[in-house]
This record gives C-alpha cells, structure tokens and sequence, in this order.
C-alpha cells in the first residue's frame, strides 16, 4: 500500500475535519474523533455503511468490502467509495459525512448494547425485536434463583493447612 495513496485519502477528507489514519490488518483505519469511519486496503477507499446508508451505496454501485478468513470470503459493512468522489474533496464530503452518520449510530448501538449488559437487562439487536417482544402476551417465566457455590477444597496439602488455620493477631505499635 502506497503512502502517497494515505496522504491522498487524508486531502480528500479535508473539508470534512481532522481525519488521522492507523495502520491495522494489511491496510489503514480512517478515524475522526475516535471513530472509524473509513478503511483503505490495497490502495482502495472503503467507506462505512449501515442499515440507514447502504442503498446509496448500493445505488451508487459501490461494492462491499470483502477479505478472506479462514479460506472463506467475508465482508464488512464498508463501501467502495463512488469514482467521482474520489476526484475532489468537495465529492468527497456528502460521502464521507454519511459514513460518519453510520460510524455514530453503530458506535451508540455498542454502547447501548453494553450499558444493558451492565445492568443486566437484554437490549434487542434489531428494531424487529422489539416488536416481536411486545406482541407476546405471556407473562415472562420466573427462573429459580442460582445457588451460591460451595469453595472448592484447596489442592495441596500446605493450602489446607493453611485455610484450615485461624489468623494471627497483628500486634501494632513499636517493638522494644
């Protein structure tokens, strides 16, 4: 991968704010405030999408970004970037704020999704879930509570000594 390709890639984001790219896997991330919104593989400009943005890159013939892993072809959620708006930042902007839309609302799915796990409550992955939970109108099953665990019997016999033995007093204070 050309560095010249990288320093390109920043220009063209430029209008956009301040872009900085980190080398992972073979290829670049593209960040703006701590997020990646962008990759550049093989001197390829690869933009985020989600469910909100793929059919413009759909639209704009765009295709998928796919690796190979474990023998297999798999793909991320980044786009090609249009031919046009590689030309010219001003191209470039409306493209690279849609990846950015992408790159915020997944971000805040994450953090939802392990703020919920946190707390111990079950967030659906998908908007759909949320619907399939509110048509069910059973009442959701008690589970039993889990019983604590016993402690398990120490392995060595020093260890069984030891735990088996009741703690000496600490004297405080100055020695004379």
């Amino acid at each position: 991968m050309s560095g010249e390709f990288i320093e390109y890639v920043m220009e063209l984001f430029g209008p956009f704010g301040t872009v900085g790219a980190r080398r992972m896997f073979g290829g670049h991330g593209v960040y703006l405030d701590g997020l990646m919104f962008a990759i550049v593989s093989e001197d390829t400009l690869y933009l985020k999408a989600d469910e909100m943005n793929r059919v413009e890159f759909e639209q704009a013939g765009c295709e998928i970004f796919g690796y190979a892993r474990k023998g297999k072809r798999a793909s991320l959620n980044f786009f090609r970037a249009p031919e046009d708006a590689m030309e010219s930042p001003e191209l470039m902007l409306p493209w690279a704020r849609t990846a950015y839309a992408a790159a915020l609302r997944t971000n805040a799915k994450k953090q939802a999704a392990e703020q919920a796990q946190a707390a111990g409550t079950i967030v659906p992955s998908r908007p759909e879930g949320k619907a399939r939970a509110a048509k069910s109108s059973k009442p959701a099953k008690k589970q039993p509570a889990k019983k604590a665990r016993a402690a398990k019997p120490a392995r060595n016999k020093s260890a069984a000594k030891k735990a088996a033995r009741p703690a000496k007093a600490v004297k405080r204070g100055r020695r004379k």
